[in-house]
């Protein structure tokens, strides 16, 4: 997440409050409050897009292997953005090895898998594949009245989980893929004579 210049200004003095608390002008509590909002926001659509790529990639792995080079780069994309590689990730790797990204990936995926393993056998969780939800920011001292009653955040909403394996059967790459048609060529007048 990257910030502009007048937000960078906004933050800098937020942060000098919160180190030398003093009352702040109703400008700079609008100010702050709407950059809260501005990262709430940046941060749920980060959320929605995580949650659209990782749905992607179950498609794609279930039409393997005529997808197989859709899911590698989505497998990448996911990898980069912390996504925990899932049992059937390997499962689809193992098959596709005998092409050198899915070798890589398979051994990428393997030492992931590996770690996440040995984080839970030591007790401590694994690293989170998902942010934790920010805290809204509600206000800042001396920016409102200490008797207004503060917002209350709103729950973010339940992320889209991908159907169970056990549900329905993996779609042939047909069926996620149908063939081009081509189309047909124009009818021929035939000549009189």
């Amino acid at each position: 997440m990257a910030f502009g210049a007048d937000e960078l200004r906004v933050l800098r003095r937020a942060l000098a409050v919160a180190l030398h608390p003093a009352p702040l002008p109703h400008e700079d509590v609008q100010d702050c409050l709407r950059l809260a909002e501005a990262v709430d926001e940046a941060a749920g659509e980060a959320g929605r897009l995580r949650a659209f790529l990782l749905a992607d990639l179950a498609r794609y792995r279930d039409a393997l292997p005529g997808s197989a080079g859709g899911y590698l780069e989505l497998l990448q994309d996911a990898l980069a953005a912390g996504y925990d590689p899932r049992p059937d990730d390997l499962a689809a790797l193992r098959a596709l090895r005998h092409r050198p990204v899915a070798a890589a990936l398979l051994e990428r995926c393997q030492a992931l898998a590996e770690r996440s393993v040995r984080a839970r056998l030591a007790g401590r969780s694994a690293p989170a594949t998902t942010p934790a939800p920010r805290s809204r920011l509600l206000a800042l001292p001396g920016g409102r009245a200490a008797d207004a009653e503060p917002e209350r955040p709103k729950a973010p909403p339940a992320p889209p989980r991908p159907a169970a394996p056990s549900e329905r059967p993996a779609p042939k790459p047909s069926e996620v893929f149908p063939p081009r048609r081509r189309p047909a060529p124009p009818p021929q007048e035939r000549a009189a004579g």
